[in-house]
């Protein structure tokens, strides 16, 4: 079995309203959908979502790297040869996303040569993920009610706020309404994508010290070091590194440095390969893991689901998997379905993220 030919093709679904948070905005998911075929007729499938404000990757790049540099070179290996294929890719330094959503294409590919979902290959530990919802920024009455539809519909009880917003003040409301009308049995932890300093994300947590927050995620820049370890060493909840861990060599830095004290695993920025390595480290060294989510349409989030129930340490905690609800459409032919708060595997051969191919020719951008 030989890949014989890859493509990269962008593609543009809006989403039923802007996604606000600290580092960024978005209207419209402008995403790369990856094929890679080979010459015994099969497909692995996997979706490119570029964050410019967080990698540095936009989908003309994405599209330019894997044209340019890594069809070129990979092109002609087994798919199997998942070693030698990585060597090739980590040549060229960064695009995470572009070789992240390569790797999942190449597993696809091989659970359906060997008739396995991808699921149990990696190593099968349960069937289903438990979600969490993503609230953006927004007044608090409207986060509560959000999230109380969330909990009414689809059976969600666990839930990251988006905050970073100054005057603190605004997110310190919205996490006091929250757990005031969501109750003290629903998770709720935040995720400031950067937006405060170390110093700024203290005092948040002392003036919010008595309402049972689980995890603060990315709460400032990486390169803020030292106040940073100090945060992380004075912090009574997980200090959760996302944007500064995109790589297993950043996983280790960050935690061994003090940085961050767990971590948040996207297989939209590591695919499954590396997914592996860091999830290895953190159990090596004892930190927690969550999944995270990259505003993935469907295909991501079935691609976290297939690693995220595949290991006991991620499935511990809901993973970050509803945000595709945000979306107008989406371009897989069976859609997600969300049942009593979790997300179920596809028991089929690869990760079972089988394009419906009209509303791949509606959204495409190439023709």
């Amino acid at each position: 079995m030989k890949s014989e030919r890859i493509e990269a093709i962008p593609y543009s679904i809006p989403y039923v309203k802007p996604l606000k948070f600290a580092s960024g905005e978005v209207a419209d998911a402008e995403h790369v959908l990856i094929r890679v075929h080979t010459d015994d007729g099969l497909v692995g499938t996997a979706d490119a979502p570029p964050r410019p404000f967080t990698y540095g990757e936009t989908q003309e790049s994405i599209i330019a790297v894997i044209n340019k540099i890594f069809a070129p070179a990979i092109t002609g290996l087994d798919p199997l040869e998942r070693g030698k294929i990585h060597h090739i890719l980590n040549r060229t330094i960064h695009n995470q996303v572009a070789k992240g959503a390569l790797d999942i294409a190449l597993w696809d590919i091989v659970g359906k040569a060997t008739a396995t979902p991808v699921h149990r290959l990696l190593g099968g530990f349960t069937d289903s993920m438990e979600v969490s919802h993503m609230l953006g920024f927004k007044p608090a009455q409207q986060l509560l009610e959000e999230a109380l539809s969330f909990r009414e519909t689809y059976g969600i009880n666990t839930f990251k706020l988006k905050v970073g917003r100054r005057p603190l003040a605004l997110d310190i409301e919205a996490c006091r309404v929250l757990r005031a009308g969501l109750g003290q049995d629903t998770e709720l932890y935040l995720d400031a994508n950067r937006g405060w300093t170390a110093n700024e994300a203290l005092e948040v947590l002392r003036r919010t010290s008595d309402l049972g927050l689980s995890l603060l995620e990315e709460p400032c820049d990486a390169k803020e070091v030292v106040s940073r370890r100090r945060l992380v060493q004075k912090s009574p909840i997980p200090v959760v590194g996302d944007e500064s861990v995109p790589t297993a060599g950043d996983a280790s830095r960050e935690l061994l440095s003090g940085g961050c004290d767990a971590i948040s695993i996207k297989t939209a920025r590591s695919g499954f390969t590396e997914a592996q390595q860091i999830l290895g480290l953190c159990i090596g060294l004892g930190v927690d893991v969550v999944m995270g989510n990259q505003i993935d349409t469907q295909i991501g989030t079935l691609a976290t689901v297939t690693f995220g129930a595949a290991h006991e340490a991620t499935s511990r905690r809901a993973g970050e998997l509803s945000n595709y609800l945000d979306m107008a459409d989406d371009l897989l032919a069976e859609p997600i379905s969300i049942q009593n708060g979790r997300i179920a595997v596809r028991d089929v051969p690869g990760v079972g993220a089988d394009v419906d191919a009209d509303k791949l020719g509606r959204y495409r951008q190439d023709r």
